[in-house]
């Protein structure tokens, strides 16, 4: 799974990046600091399940702070996009296709009003970052419909000519934009194009499919950046209003680098996503420190209840692409062979069966499945048991 992040230049978007992950970026006060994508490793929310029996897990990948586990999901902080980006303005082009492989979008944006169309800062309030969303919405759309129209006319040719189904050809060619031939069916379908007669579709009908199969295959949410500004909280809440179709998480992605890098020195206790934090090394903070913690507990965490980061990387995963964590354990025993407890955790997509989860572990468990277990309430499932967020199974199989 890979999250995007995504955003004009200098809103915070390697800011935020830096936040969700620690890794070292260039984070400078002009557009285009980032010039190449980053990688790197952030990690989402959920329960420790271990605790219900009365342990804690030791995770393989990721790690636990107090009752939550975090589990790892990969991150590509995308270089800034400018107006224009889909013909090619302000590398455009090399940006958007660093998106191919996509899951999901987090779209960082000054909410605070701070930052022009150029990435240029200017005074707060004085733009509307309602223009963001629309312009990003804009990108895609065109890149989508650039690939798709490009080479249109032969292509619907030879799919009349060789009477190809149209959701198999246009699936072979979206592949690489992670759209399925059941996203085509359903595209035709819902916007009542004529499948056998491709040619004839318009250049309306090619813009209206882009738009559907960017937004099934890029769901988006948006990360409301340098929420802790005073211009930001009218702005958010206008935001919510003229587009309900978007999830807003108001943000801060500074206040949570200086939570986790003062947890990281060990002078406060500090779970991401969580609306407080405590201070265990108070001699060791100077004036300026206390101030700043005092500012984000006060400015920040009191008035939207985390800072946003954590959150948006969750709801990416579990509301966006409503995938499920799922432990393998046993009924008997939820150590392995180590006496690590419940080592792993899979993220799956929604709709996922205990036959997929199977596959997910091994192809030998797959191929000889029998059946599953629920290791909480010992009930056997068969293959077609549809898979429940925070489940914890054991898969039988044969030899």
């Amino acid at each position: 799974m890979l999250i995007g992040i995504v955003g004009k230049p200098n809103v915070g978007k390697s800011t935020f990046f830096k936040a969700a992950t620690l890794a070292e970026v260039e984070i400078a006060n002009y557009p285009f600091a980032t010039i190449k994508p980053n990688s790197g490793v952030g990690y989402v929310k959920v329960k420790d399940v271990a605790r219900e029996f009365g342990k804690i897990s030791n995770p393989r990948n990721g790690y636990v702070l107090k009752e939550f586990r975090f589990v790892p999901v990969q991150l590509l902080d995308v270089a800034g996009l400018v107006p224009g980006a889909h013909q090619g303005l302000g590398m455009g082009n090399q940006f958007l296709d660093d998106l191919r492989q996509a899951d999901a979008l987090v779209h960082v944006i000054d909410v605070s009003g701070s930052t022009n169309e150029k990435g240029e800062v200017v005074e707060a309030g004085s733009y509307d970052p309602a223009e963001d969303v629309r312009f990003l919405e804009v990108e895609l759309d065109f890149w989508y419909l650039g690939i798709i129209q490009k080479g249109w006319d032969k292509f619907a040719r030879t799919v009349m000519q060789e009477k190809i189904e149209i959701q198999k050809a246009l699936g072979k060619q979206l592949s690489g934009l992670k759209v399925t031939e059941a996203m085509i069916e359903e595209a035709v379908e819902k916007l009542g194009l004529d499948k056998e007669k491709p040619n004839a579709w318009s250049e309306t009908d090619l813009k209206n499919l882009a738009v559907y199969l960017r937004k099934k295959t890029k769901p988006m949410l948006i990360a409301c950046n340098k929420a802790d500004v005073s211009t930001a909280a009218e702005n958010l809440k206008r935001l919510r209003e003229e587009f309900s179709e978007y999830q807003f998480i108001p943000c801060s992605a500074e206040a949570e680098i200086a939570l986790r890098e003062a947890a990281r020195a060990g002078l406060i206790e500090y779970v991401p996503g969580e609306k407080t934090f405590t201070i265990l090394q108070e001699d060791k903070l100077n004036e300026k420190q206390k101030k700043a913690l005092q500012f984000i507990q006060q400015k920040i965490l009191e008035l939207y209840n985390s800072t946003g980061v954590q959150d948006a990387l969750d709801k990416a995963v579990f509301k966006l692409l409503q995938y499920l964590a799922i432990f393998p354990g046993g009924v008997t025993k939820l150590e392995d062979k180590d006496g690590n407890v419940l080592p792993d955790c899979f993220l799956m997509p929604s709709k996922s069966t205990a036959l997929d989860f199977a596959y997910k572990l091994h192809t030998d468990l797959g191929k000889n499945f029998i059946c599953a277990k629920d290791v909480r309430t010992k009930k056997t499932v068969g293959k077609d048991y549809a898979l429940k967020h925070l489940d914890v199974l054991e898969i039988v199989s044969g030899k």
